[in-house]
């Protein structure tokens, strides 16, 4: 859809402002303006980092730049489709358009480097522009950092084109990173500066991550070394595949660990894992990168055996880096950072980026773990497991700007059984939703935290939908699903193809209703950008929403565009955009069971408008114009495609 130009009035209501802002206490590193000509937002949004007993524990001290120390151009807030903030966490960032502009953090704690997320102009090619920023500590120049287009900017449709002429450019933000060669103090002033626009008219700041990163790993007792012992070449000059692969095989073989010393290693095709350890000096210090100069549907991944070749088992995966070189989506090509079958297997603190996808992993397979990783800049999803993943886990990961469906479980024609994402902090997904699980039986989904949905998607996704997931094949939601104490930030947003808003948390029985035992517990919603809670398509029974609080929603606390059953307790709802909090179409259909502790969220009769209201958000934003409210849409096959 082309977003409406109209304009609405900024609606920030005080005591939701307050409410917000102490529902994020402790978790923005806010920082006083210092500086001439600085300005900053009006309203803190709620950040995704530092939720307390939520969400992944990462390393970094996160910094918004609309919070920083700044003489350029604050954009936003903007949470529509197409637009530079609204891709942007928080959906506010800071523009930079002149030389001498800048962002200034002012560090909150010890650190050594940094990451920062930061959006250029693509060029007219479609290709990507290079440019480089100055960075300064304490006004003095420090070193100069690279910065480029060439990972974002998509066009069209799914599954989107590198062609500037095509419509709805979207992903434009990327992250770099960057080593300072000693500690800064807290308190130390670090600055990114624009030193030239010839290579870039502008250059738009997103946040920055500040870390202490400890010393590289040595080489573990009796492991092989990928590069005394087989010749890699650490420099990235030369291509390491097949030398890596013999360490790997060797590894095996011998029953040894195989260690990749620091350094950056030229890898054009996948490494084929199999009852081995791969370990490399840490994620900052062992970079596998890379691609077939010839062949673009080859590059740099670590793999198991694929099931059909009896897949791969007992593998770790640890203390390293994937940065790819992905530039465009193809669902066909095999381009993932892992992949394949990994049965019995651990990926710990490996770091994920410019690959097609994080980790798509083709079961049947089980017993497979994800922990302790970043996985940032996909063309595609972060993590799917994908046709009969079982007794499976993300934990403790850190998400940010996948292409697609943040963390998803896509039980096609095989079942998934019994998975865990926990302890995940899931922002901005580009489409799609931040966690899905299509399908799948004993599911949990439980303390994690979702923020800043894009489109076409909500925070938490529920559904029977999507190719293979169906009862007749065991693949349906089934048993109990268990989503608890998660935190949901700025979620859903408005589906291009339907042209209305999808909710925070949303349930879809496309294929054939869902009916099971769905537990959605001990949560928070806050901000949405349009219904906290919202049913469509087919049916859902079984619901069951104990101790959740909803602070913020864009249009309704409840939007019911299907049939389906739920018991509300303890459900308490404020600060709703419209002032009846339900949208209900469907009737009796939809049965409500309410027990105790509820308030703000009921209302008989519901409303059934004519048009899709605009949303009123907390932190603002530009709302899109209403749209005639359809019945039940046909599928547009967005989300997790075949990759």
């Amino acid at each position: 859809m082309t977003p409406s130009s109209r304009r609405r009035t900024l609606q920030r209501g005080l005591s939701a402002s307050v409410s917000l802002a102490l529902a994020a206490a402790g978790a923005i590193a806010a920082v006083a303006l210092s500086a001439p000509a600085a300005s900053a937002a009006g309203v803190p949004a709620p950040s995704p980092v530092g939720v307390s007993g939520r969400g992944a524990t990462v390393p970094f001290k996160e910094q918004e730049a609309e919070y920083a120390a700044t003489n350029g151009t604050l954009i936003g807030p903007d949470r529509l489709y197409g637009r530079l903030p609204s891709e942007a966490s928080g959906r506010q960032a800071v523009t930079l358009d002149a030389t001498g502009e800048y962002v200034e953090f002012t560090l909150t704690a010890p650190a050594n480097a940094m990451s920062f997320r930061y959006s250029l102009p693509d060029n007219s090619a479609g290709t990507g522009r290079s440019a480089t920023m100055d960075l300064k500590v304490d006004g003095n120049q420090l070193k100069t950092v690279p910065v480029t287009s060439k990972y974002g900017w998509y066009y069209g449709g799914y599954p989107f084109n590198n062609n500037p002429g095509d419509t709805n450019p979207h992903h434009f933000y990327d992250e770099t990173r960057t080593m300072f060669g000693s500690t800064l103090p807290a308190g130390s002033k670090v600055r990114l500066q624009v030193s030239s626009t010839s290579d870039s008219p502008t250059f738009t700041i997103d946040l920055a991550d500040f870390e202490q990163v400890a010393a590289p790993l040595g080489k573990p007792s009796g492991a092989l070394d990928v590069v005394s012992d087989f010749g890699a070449d650490p420099t990235g000059a030369s291509d390491s595949t097949a030398k890596i692969q013999a360490a790997v095989d060797a590894g095996k073989a011998q029953g040894r660990t195989v260690y990749i010393p620091q350094g950056t290693y030229d890898v054009r095709d996948h490494i084929v894992v199999d009852q081995v350890t791969l370990a490399g000096a840490g994620p900052w210090y062992s970079v596998l990168t890379g691609r077939d100069p010839s062949n673009r549907a080859k590059a740099v991944g670590v793999y198991g055996k694929y099931a059909n070749q009896g897949g791969s088992k007992n593998v770790t995966l640890k203390d390293f880096a994937i940065i790819g070189d992905i530039r465009e989506r193809v669902d066909d090509d095999q381009v993932n950072a892992i992949g394949g079958a990994l049965s019995n297997s651990t990926v710990d603190d490996v770091w994920m980026q410019h690959t097609k996808c994080g980790a798509w992993m083709d079961g049947p397979m089980d017993n497979f773990t994800i922990k302790n990783s970043r996985i940032l800049d996909q063309t595609a999803d972060g993590v799917n497991f994908h046709m009969g993943v079982t007794n499976s886990t993300v934990t403790n990961t850190f998400v940010r700007n996948s292409g697609d469906d943040g963390l998803a479980m896509w039980a096609e024609s095989v079942p998934n059984v019994k998975n865990k994402f926990t302890f995940n902090t899931v922002v901005l997904p580009i489409l799609a939703n931040n966690i899905v699980t299509y399908g799948g039986k004993d599911i949990t989904i439980s303390d994690n935290v979702m923020a800043d949905t894009v489109t076409n998607g909500g925070g938490l996704h529920i559904a029977n939908r999507y190719p293979g997931v169906n009862s007749g094949q065991g693949t349906a939601v089934s048993g109990t699903l268990t989503a608890a104490r998660n935190t949901l930030i700025r979620t859903g947003n408005n589906d291009y193809n339907w042209q209305f808003g999808v909710g925070a948390v949303w349930f879809s029985g496309l294929n054939e209703p869902v009916d099971a035992t769905i537990n959605i517990t001990d949560s928070e919603i806050l901000d949405s950008s349009y219904a906290a809670i919202m049913l469509i398509e087919g049916a859902t029974r079984g619901l069951h929403f104990d101790h959740v609080r909803i602070d913020g929603a864009g249009t309704y606390a409840l939007q019911i565009q299907a049939p389906g059953t739920a018991s509300f307790s303890d459900v308490t709802a404020t600060h709703i955009g419209q002032p009846n909090p339900i949208h209900n179409c469907i009737g009796s259909g939809f049965a409500i069971t309410r027990g105790a502790g509820n308030s703000g969220w009921y209302a008989d009769p519901p409303v059934c408008t004519g048009t899709w209201p605009d949303p009123k958000w907390t932190n603002g934003g530009v709302p899109g114009g209403g749209t005639p409210p359809p019945g039940t849409p046909p599928l547009v096959h967005f989300g997790s495609g075949q990759v």
